[in-house]
């Protein structure tokens, strides 16, 4: 059967695009296109063209199973039936429902008209897999809605809703059924019989001023940390209002094809893969039906409960908020309605989505209140008696089938556990700050932590909006235990040559969102001196430096101060000759020559020991996929997506130069910092991630037989 169904309605023709599930454009779908398209135009009883699609959506763009096959260069390719929907002397109109993204929205742009129904959604989001609209969308959307805007919508790749589309001129009418407006349009459009809108016309686009550009440039270097592709889409609109259509189409095609091949796009698609597989969590039943979450419980209400609290409230879920005081319910109330009030100024949230969201957050001293609560969640101070002491009131408060969660960042979910007399409804459920905000949700499960809590937390996680992830427990879990090696090699390097600036400057060229010394000045040093006090206890014979004691004794605490790396003019960070006195004289206590370093060791000493550590992790079962990491890493800590997350970056980087920096490191700062079992192995016979599996199968086996 035919992808596309051909029927008259009146003297309309009806083309409905049916390959389920998302009516991608396959080498069929543009086959039968094609062949509907033919007939409409030598059928002397059609005035006019509807394409519509069945199922949920319209056309989901190209069939992504098709690409690097022989069926995706096949003719008629998706500009070929561009060209056709243009050069129709009967009107097409494209009637939309569901999503029209990507290539599906360039296939409508193609039509002389669209008409959608509210619920639907349009949007080129080809930026966020490194990519541009490679079907005309640079082209045609600017001559529908001007430049400006088609900036706006194909830089951010976020879909719009169908009234903001009618409001920008994407689409020509909402209707409510969608098939019989659609035809009515078509008609009319044919009754009226004015010229048809063609939006790839040899015209160029005038009276636009180039200032526009270059002002787009400088926003875009602002938020692009690194990424080749916005800059790229700014040439194509560029291009577009300055070049006859078909000159404009072919220099987007050349721009597509540049991307296409960067890396930048390779290490894109594999985040967006990866964080869909994710959420696959081997070994649970494909049966198993997560348990419903109605009422949530959040212990403590300082800034991350309160964050928690809005992100469950955000959902339309009713909290109860709990500490141990009116006075710290009521500042942490005022915090939440503080940060409310911020976004409804800032208009990214309705005041009647916020009130409505503030409705919900109910507040008490007393856990007895807790008696019909699904999930409750700890998110006090890092102190395992404390925790303990929570968990175990709440173990007698909540009822038998809630789930107990602690929000810890690192401490052990088993012994926190160990507190109740339900460890197997016990579980990590890690936000990051502030977690109104953060998209990363780090799951940790126990040693008894049961099949349906890890199924209702994943579930959970993407009802609640986040990117959940599943982690083993350990110190630290997946993110912050491979945290301290980027942190410790940033201050090795000062101690041995490189400078505050000359560290931070490279890791944000890279494309991370502040560097790690940046990033230590807003934390507060002086709150950052208690952990390292007691990892320096933990591990007596590991290198470490006092740089950040130092600096701490010398009033220099962070961005809090004004002074801590760098000096501070409001958030403007300088560099602070003071600063780097301290750590030269720390430099000369050691008894370390200082030296020049290169912008790419410096790269290589940050980013590579975190690919060893995350080996570390796979070869434990912390992480249960590479991918996993790069997922927690590209959301919990900003890592540039752009290069697909510090695993597969050490993958492109090479396996045997992660190991070979490994090494080195081992020698100079300690055990821990060498190469385990698995990351060896794959080096040593030029493997990767994917072979994780059959590497740890074999090395068990050696060490059976040994």
């Amino acid at each position: 059967m035919s992808a596309v169904a051909y029927r008259v309605e009146g003297d309309v023709a009806v083309l409905t695009v049916d390959a389920p599930p998302v009516n991608a454009l396959g080498l069929a779908v543009r086959q039968g296109l094609l062949a509907g398209l033919d007939r409409a135009v030598v059928d002397d009883a059609v005035a006019a063209v509807v394409l519509i699609c069945a199922g949920s959506t319209f056309i989901a763009g190209a069939d992504i199973s098709e690409f690097g096959t022989a069926k995706a260069l096949a003719e008629p390719r998706i500009r070929t039936i561009q060209d056709l929907l243009e050069a129709s002397s009967k009107p097409v109109v494209a009637a939309i429902h569901g999503t029209a993204l990507g290539g599906g929205l360039e296939v409508a742009l193609a039509c002389h008209a669209r008409v959608a129904v509210a619920s639907a959604k349009l949007g080129l989001p080809e930026v966020k897999l490194g990519l541009l609209p490679g079907a005309g969308g640079t082209v045609r959307l600017p001559r529908l809605v001007g430049p400006e805007v088609a900036l706006d919508m194909i830089t951010s790749g976020a879909p719009i809703a169908a009234t903001r589309a009618l409001e920008l001129g994407v689409i020509d009418v909402i209707v409510e059924d969608l098939e019989a407006g659609a035809i009515a349009y078509a008609a009319g459009l044919a009754t009226d019989g004015a010229p048809l809108p063609v939006m790839a016309r040899d015209e160029r686009l005038r009276d636009v001023d180039p200032a526009l550009f270059a002002d787009y440039r400088l926003k875009v270097g602002k938020k692009a940390r690194g990424q080749i592709a916005p800059f790229r889409i700014v040439d194509c609109v560029e291009a577009a209002c300055r070049l006859p259509g078909a000159e404009a189409l072919a220099f987007e095609a050349a721009a597509f094809a540049e991307l296409l091949a960067s890396d930048q796009r390779k290490g894109l698609v594999h985040y967006f893969f990866a964080e869909r597989e994710a959420r696959k969590i081997p070994g649970l039943p494909t049966d198993l039906a997560p348990q419903p979450i109605r009422k949530v419980a959040v212990i403590g209400a300082g800034l991350m409960g309160g964050g928690i609290a809005m992100v469950f409230a955000n959902a339309g879920i009713a909290v109860t908020l709990v500490d141990v005081g009116q006075e710290a319910l009521e500042r942490g109330l005022g915090v939440i309605r503080k940060t409310y009030a911020a976004s409804v100024a800032r208009g990214s949230t309705p005041q009647a989505k916020a009130d409505r969201a503030l409705a919900l957050i109910h507040t008490t001293t007393d856990y007895a209140e807790l008696r019909d609560v699904d999930l409750a969640i700890e998110a006090v101070f890092e102190n395992m008696g404390v925790k303990q002491a929570i968990f175990a009131r709440l173990d007698a408060a909540t009822p038998a089938h809630a789930i107990l969660a602690s929000n810890t960042s690192g401490l052990d979910i088993d012994a926190i556990a160990s507190a109740t007399l339900r460890p197997e409804r016990v579980i990590g459920i890690h936000f990051f700050s502030p977690a109104n905000v953060m998209k990363l949700m780090e799951n940790v499960r126990g040693a008894q932590t049961s099949p349906e809590v890890i199924a209702t937390v994943m579930a959970l996680g993407r009802q609640l909006g986040k990117v959940p992830v599943l982690a083993g427990n350990c110190d630290g879990f997946i993110g912050n235990r491979m945290l301290q090696y980027y942190s410790g090699e940033a201050e090795f390097m000062l101690i041995e040559g490189a400078t505050p600036e000359q560290v931070d400057r490279v890791a944000e060229s890279f494309g991370m969102a502040m560097g790690p010394l940046a990033m230590r000045d807003l934390s507060a040093l002086d709150l950052n001196t208690v952990v390292r006090a007691a990892r320096r206890e933990a591990f007596p014979d590991e290198r470490c430096t006092l740089i950040v004691e130092r600096l701490v004794e010398a009033g220099r605490c962070g961005q809090k101060t004004s002074k801590g790396y760098y000096r501070y003019e409001g958030r403007t960070r300088l560099p602070d000759p003071e600063a780097l006195a301290i750590i030269e004289a720390h430099s000369r206590e050691l008894g370390v020559a200082r030296r020049a370093f290169s912008d790419e060791e410096i790269r290589d000493r940050l980013f590579m020991p975190l690919v060893n550590e995350g080996a570390k992790e796979l070869e434990e079962g912390i992480a249960l996929r590479a991918g996993d990491i790069d997922v927690v890493w590209v959301n919990g800590y900003a890592f540039p997506a752009h290069r697909g997350g510090p695993m597969f970056w050490g993958e492109q980087m090479g396996l045997d130069k992660v190991a070979a920096m490994a090494e080195r490191l081992a020698a100079a700062n300690g055990e821990r910092w060498a190469p385990g079992p698995l990351l060896r192995r794959l080096a040593e016979t030029g493997r990767g991630w994917s072979a994780v599996g059959e590497v740890l199968a074999e090395l068990r086996g050696e060490m059976q037989v040994a």
